[in-house]
C-alpha cells in the first residue's frame, strides 16, 4: 500500500514538480505562494506542466496500442457481437480513443457506412470524448482512484444505456442518406514496424496536443482564478452542494461550451476545493466534452432532427443522474 501511495503521489499527483514549482516562485519570483498571486502562479505552472506530461505519455502508449487496431480490423470485430455485448463493446473502444467529441463523429460516421448497428456507433460516441483512460488517469491524479474508477463505470453505463435506447427505438430510419450510401473501402491491411508504430504514436501526440493545448491553458487559468481569487462564499452560493438546483445548472451551462475535458479539469479542481459537490462539477465536465454545441451541430449534418434531440436528451438526463448520484455519494469518494 505504501509503495502504491508514493507511486500515486509521485509519478500521478507529480508532488516533486508541485515542489520545484513552489522553490521557482518563492525563490525565482520572489512571492508567497500562501499570497492569491503566488498561489496563482504555482496552480498555473503545476498543473499546466502535469497536465502535458500526463498527456503525452498516455496519448503515446494509447495510440501504440491503437496502430494494432486499424478501423478495419476494429469494424471487423465489433460486427461479430450483437445486442448489448455488443454495445459494451463500442463503450469500450471508446475508452482507448483519445478523441473530442467533434474528433469523433468522423469516426462514427465511418462505422455506421460500415454498416454497423446504430446503438453500437452511438455507444462509442458518448464514449470517446467521455471516458478515455488519458482523463481517467488525469482523474486520479487531481482528485483520488475512487472517483476516477467511478467516472469511468457511469460513462460507459451511459454510453451502453444511451446506444441500448437507440437501437431499441428503431432510429436508422433518422441517419442522412448520405452517410448509409458511403460505405468504407477495405483496405489490406499492413504490417507496421516498431518504427512506423512509434511514429504514429508521435503524430498522434503532436496532433491532440495542438489541439486542445490552448483549452488547457484557458481551463488552467480559471482554476487558478476561483481557486486563489474567487471568494469560496460566493461560489457556495451559486453552486454549493446544499443547492438542489447546481446539478442541472452545472450541465446546462456546460453544454453550449467547448473545451476538452483536459482543459475542464483544472476547473473541476478549483470548484471542488471551495466546496462545490463533486457530482456537480463531474456533470459539468460531461457535459462541456459529450455535449459540446460545436461537436452537436456537426452531428446535425450526419442526422435528423429527431435522433439529434433524443440523442441529447439521454446524455443530457444521464449526466444530470450521474451529478446527483456522486453528490448523494460524496462522503464515500472524499
Amino acid at each position: 500500500m505504501f509503495v502504491f501511495e508514493w507511486l500515486n503521489d509521485q509519478i500521478l499527483r507529480m508532488e516533486w514538480l508541485s515542489n520545484l514549482v513552489k522553490l521557482l516562485v518563492q525563490k525565482g519570483f520572489g512571492l508567497d505562494t500562501q499570497d492569491r498571486l503566488g498561489g496563482s502562479i504555482h496552480f498555473f505552472i503545476y498543473d499546466v506542466v502535469k497536465i502535458f506530461i500526463l498527456l503525452s505519455v498516455l496519448i503515446f502508449t494509447i495510440s501504440y496500442v491503437q496502430s494494432f487496431f486499424p478501423p478495419e480490423r476494429t469494424r471487423k470485430i465489433l460486427g461479430r457481437f450483437n445486442g448489448v455485448s455488443a454495445n459494451i463493446l463500442g463503450a469500450l473502444l471508446g475508452t482507448v480513443t483519445p478523441f473530442c467529441s467533434c474528433s469523433s463523429i468522423p469516426l462514427f460516421m465511418g462505422f455506421t457506412s460500415a454498416g454497423l448497428p446504430i446503438g453500437v456507433t452511438f455507444s462509442f460516441l458518448i464514449s470517446s470524448p467521455l471516458v478515455d483512460l488519458a482523463s481517467v488517469l488525469l482523474l486520479a491524479s487531481i482528485f483520488n482512484w475512487k472517483i476516477a474508477i467511478a467516472y469511468m463505470v457511469v460513462g460507459i453505463v451511459l454510453a451502453v444505456a444511451g446506444g441500448t435506447i437507440i437501437s431499441k427505438s428503431k432510429l436508422e430510419g433518422y441517419i442522412e442518406p448520405f452517410v448509409l450510401s458511403n460505405k468504407m473501402i477495405e483496405m489490406e491491411q499492413q504490417d507496421l514496424t516498431f518504427r512506423d508504430r512509434t511514429s504514429f504514436a508521435r503524430n498522434q501526440v503532436l496532433s491532440i496536443i495542438k489541439k486542445v493545448w490552448l483549452y488547457i491553458l484557458i481551463g488552467v487559468g480559471i482554476g487558478a482564478a476561483i481557486h486563489n481569487w474567487v471568494p469560496e462564499p460566493v461560489v457556495r452560493a451559486v453552486l454549493g452542494q446544499d443547492k438542489w438546483y447546481s446539478v442541472v445548472l452545472a450541465t446546462v451551462v456546460g453544454i453550449p461550451m467547448y473545451a476538452d475535458i483536459f482543459g475542464t479539469l483544472p476547473i473541476a479542481e478549483a470548484l471542488v476545493s471551495k466546496g462545490v459537490g463533486i457530482g456537480t462539477v463531474l456533470s459539468f465536465m460531461m457535459a462541456v466534452t459529450a455535449l459540446s454545441l460545436p461537436s452537436l451541430i456537426m452531428l446535425k449534418k450526419v442526422v435528423k432532427l429527431k435522433l439529434l434531440v433524443i440523442f441529447t436528451g439521454i446524455v443530457t438526463v444521464g449526466i444530470i443522474i450521474i451529478g446527483y448520484l456522486f453528490n448523494a455519494f460524496s462522503g464515500f469518494f472524499l
